[in-house]
């Protein structure tokens, strides 16, 4: 599971739409899974201020994240987590905004 924001640089207060890329162990491409998102501040103890949602399926195993928003600046948790068929993973990402 890895990320590309479609915006650079990551500002606060600003919606976001990254595109997901979701591979198999063996580097094939992930299509048709359900994927969720969470977000958390670890060190003020509080989430995302939106629901960010996967809102496509673009083909060979990416995917449109929108919705994804960070309300201040520090270090932020995003955890992706992807079901396809009986198969279930899922990747934490850390982001430090300034």
């Amino acid at each position: 599971i890895s990320y590309a924001p479609e915006e650079t640089p990551l500002e606060i207060n600003q919606t976001l739409r990254w595109r997901l890329t979701v591979m198999t162990a063996d580097n094939q491409p992930v299509t048709g899974a359900t994927i969720a998102i969470s977000g958390d501040m670890p060190e003020h103890g509080h989430g995302l201020p939106t629901a960010p949602a996967v809102t496509a399926e673009l083909g060979n195993g990416d995917y449109l994240l929108e919705g994804l928003r960070f309300q201040m600046p520090g270090w932020w948790t995003v955890t992706v987590a992807v079901t396809a068929g009986s198969q279930q993973d899922r990747a934490t990402f850390n982001l430090v905004l300034p």
